[in-house]
């Protein structure tokens, strides 16, 4: 074969790889259902359309192909409240679009929000996937709940900051929903978490630290979760967590969540080197010099759910 056709040749089957990349990397996170992502406590979707919860997230989800869609619930308030709020929501995207089912992630509290959209409305649902979330409460959220007893005369003033600051949060975003610092809390703690289980046990593990039901009423189930705490130094918010993280003794945590009350169905990983808020790659993607990234993670997830035809 003469030299001028073998080049001819190579050139073509490097232009045709290069295509096939192109196009696999335009569509690795296109999954069958659009993607629901769902803040936790204290959360938003968007502040002032500038600065996201899921920083990042949502245009890496969409440059792979990905339907996107960012939840705006109350920041603070029961778990069950926030979840009649998301069935609104996604009632309304099935309405004017035409979608079908939603695969919803969710990040802290926004684990048990969704795991109450799929036990009541599993038929708006594909998957959930909960990232480090509180599944069997919180025990910072156990310690203020002691520190701030029923009858305490500090507890309604400090529900009203929280509710105050939820609001101004809610404001912010362009969210007008209700606000409920107790509530929150209520649903945070154990013994919350508890009563929240016993009504709504759909993917939840049998023994105390292992995987749960993958499948539940035909709704995928998914977790993961970090358990480091001071993982940058030019992170503020990693001071707070480092001092969450001193309710949960030796048990491991990632400064607001232990690593078993993180598991769900399937739990891919328990142990990443994030803290909870590296979960969702904040503050601005600051997280440890070593650790994976939250975005990435997020995409190869999405990729797990196109593969699996959700």
């Amino acid at each position: 074969m003469p030299r001028l056709t073998l080049l001819r040749l190579g050139a073509a089957l490097l232009l045709c790889a290069v295509s096939t990349l192109a196009v696999a990397q335009t569509t690795y996170t296109k999954t069958k259902h659009p993607i629901v992502l769902v803040h936790g406590l204290l959360g938003f979707d968007s502040i002032l359309g500038v600065y996201d919860y899921w920083y990042g997230v949502p245009a890496s989800l969409r440059s792979g192909g990905a339907k996107v869609y960012v939840a705006s619930v109350s920041a603070s308030n029961f778990s069950e409240v926030r979840g009649e709020q998301l069935i609104r929501d996604l009632d309304t995207y099935r309405a004017l679009y035409g979608h079908t089912k939603f695969n919803l992630v969710g990040h802290s509290h926004g684990g048990p929000t969704i795991r109450y959209v799929a036990s009541v409305r599993p038929d708006l649902v594909a998957s959930v996937t909960s990232v480090g979330s509180p599944h069997k409460g919180s025990k910072v959220a156990d310690a203020l709940d002691t520190t701030l007893p029923p009858g305490s005369p500090l507890r309604p003033l400090v529900a009203g900051f929280v509710n105050a600051l939820s609001t101004f949060i809610a404001v912010l975003s362009g969210n007008n929903d209700p606000q409920d610092a107790l509530g929150a809390l209520a649903s945070l703690s154990s013994r919350g978490a508890a009563t929240f289980n016993a009504l709504h046990p759909q993917g939840l593990p049998a023994s105390s630290c292992g995987q749960g039901p993958a499948t539940v009423n035909g709704v995928r189930y998914y977790s993961w979760g970090g358990t480091s705490v001071w993982t940058n130094a030019f992170d503020a918010s990693d001071a707070l967590l480092i001092a969450g993280s001193l309710f949960f003794g030796s048990e491991q945590n990632d400064g607001l969540v232990g690593r078993c009350s993180s598991h769900l169905g399937t739990v891919l990983r328990d142990d990443y080197a994030w803290n909870h808020l590296d979960e969702v790659n904040q503050v601005f993607g600051l997280r440890g010099l070593f650790a994976s990234d939250p975005v990435s993670v997020i995409r190869a997830h999405a990729n797990r759910l196109k593969n699996a035809g959700l």
